[in-house]
């Protein structure tokens, strides 16, 4: 049975597509019992107010007040938590470091903006695109803390061009001409924005967040934190995803508006060797009520795998202009299981790519080698490089996934999906989609997926292309019969 009409949507007027979030439709009465135990359980006291300016915090746009800040937050948090507050102004700083009970209010009429020195980012231990190792801190960080919350209608612009400026003049002047293109997103050290570590009871709310240098908002190796109706946007440099969930679990994340440059929200989980060693997946996830705007998917898998991702629901999220809807991507280094995946309740408007699987992403950034004679490297270049033993443990496997109560319209492509001969793709589900696309695309090396209620309208008239696959029902539509 459909449970909402296809005609409601490709009828609506663009002005209620591109604002406000369509209103909720698919079901949410159903959901695994865990999902109602998602993110964070508790929120500092606001009781006591610190205030950053009474502290020296100058809001002038031009005086660097980290130390001022940072003072307020070390003595909220050292005094039994509150919240520290600035008087309107744009205040520069570096990186700061969140403390347990604090809560961070950046209202409206306040920015913090990102200091454009590198020493105001201390080098510290992390992980980064799926390896540990030394990269500077965040502009806010959140580090092995508990009970904290980063709130209010202000700005944190990171001011993140100059480091967009290093990395595209490594990458192109020098890293690719030398084959190397899979090292400069490591080596560029580009400065994230928000980064919560190892901590538990973590809430991100409201905020607008602004040109990151790398990553907007990762969630590190940490529980049962709640991301909640953030803005992100100006964010046109390279990797500058919205909200990379990594190897964590109890997240929630909802209500953002998101227009970045790379993926939009994703999950993650280790890359190749180091995260094979690490071994920590990203689970109990519930992604909802979500838009992405300019960005590379609205909801991503990967391609960092290797310690797995389960346990997710992704429910009544839009993309609009997003280059792809869903992607599911990892590489043969990887390896690492993606299952229990519930997407539901989709709206995809004008994304060329309306589904994407793939197990050989990027080749040119998946594959590390090192260089002929190579001597004295960095020791990330040999983490990068480490072979997976045996062969087989890199690949990863994509099963269990129910897709339903999609809407399609203004696709490329439909289906873009390639396992491998060793590891189709196996076990997807699909119910009540309707797409309408230029073309429907193609599916290689996939087993068991059935469709229920689908169809799609592809322009050109030709059906989705099945090859190399077994058991795999054909949607309905033109061409498709």
């Amino acid at each position: 049975m459909k449970t909402w009409p296809f005609s409601a949507f490709s009828a609506a007027p663009r002005a209620m597509l591109v604002g406000a979030l369509v209103t909720q439709v698919a079901r949410a009465d159903d959901l695994p019992a865990w999902a109602s135990k998602v993110g964070t359980r508790r929120h500092p006291v606001a009781t006591r107010v610190c205030s950053a300016n009474a502290r020296g915090a100058v809001g002038d746009g031009a005086t660097k007040s980290t130390a001022a800040i940072q003072r307020a937050i070390d003595e909220c948090s050292a005094a039994g938590g509150g919240v520290v507050r600035f008087d309107a102004g744009s205040y520069v700083t570096g990186a700061l470091f969140v403390k347990h009970d604090v809560e961070l209010r950046v209202d409206s009429g306040v920015t913090l903006l990102g200091s454009q020195d590198d020493a105001d980012y201390p080098v510290m231990p992390t992980r980064v695109a799926g390896i540990e190792m030394p990269w500077p801190a965040a502009l806010i960080n959140v580090n092995d803390q508990r009970n904290v919350k980063i709130a209010g209608r202000g700005t944190i612009d990171g001011r993140g061009q100059k480091w967009w400026d290093k990395y595209w003049t490594l990458r192109r002047s020098l890293y690719e001409p030398q084959g190397l293109r899979w090292a400069v997103d490591y080596d560029a050290q580009r400065v994230r924005l928000v980064v919560v570590s190892r901590s538990s009871d973590v809430t991100i709310e409201e905020v607008n967040l602004r040109r990151s240098g790398f990553w907007t908002v990762q969630l590190l190796y940490s529980d049962h934190v709640t991301v909640d109706g953030i803005s992100i946007a100006d964010n046109g440099g390279p990797s500058t995803d919205g909200v990379d969930i990594d190897s964590s679990e109890w997240v929630l994340v909802q209500r953002t508006d998101i227009a970045n440059n790379d993926d939009t929200i994703c999950l993650k989980a280790g890359r190749d060797a180091d995260g094979l060693r690490v071994n920590r997946p990203t689970q109990y996830v519930v992604i909802r009520d979500n838009v992405a705007r300019k960005g590379a998917g609205v909801v991503s898998f990967g391609s960092e795998t290797s310690g797995s991702i389960r346990h997710v629901v992704a429910l009544n999220n839009r993309g609009t202009g997003t280059n792809a809807g869903i992607i599911f991507k990892s590489a043969r280094t990887r390896g690492g299981v993606v299952e229990d995946v519930l997407v539901r309740g989709l709206v995809l408007e004008n994304v060329p790519t309306a589904f994407s699987f793939t197990l050989d992403w990027n080749p040119s950034y998946s594959y590390a080698t090192l260089p002929k004679d190579s001597t004295n490297v960095p020791a990330h270049w040999r983490v990068l490089a480490t072979p997976v033993t045996p062969a087989e443990r890199g690949l990863a496997e994509f099963r269990d996934i129910t897709i339903e109560h999609v809407r399609v319209t203004g696709a490329r492509r439909v289906f873009v999906a390639a396992g491998l001969p060793s590891k189709p793709i196996h076990d997807v589900r699909w119910r009540d989609v309707q797409a309408e696309g230029q073309a429907a695309g193609s599916i290689e090396w996939a087993r068991g997926w059935t469709m229920t209620d689908v169809t799609v309208r592809a322009a050109d008239g030709q059906p989705v292309r099945i090859t190399n696959s077994e058991r795999v029902q054909a949607p309905a539509g033109d061409g498709t019969r």
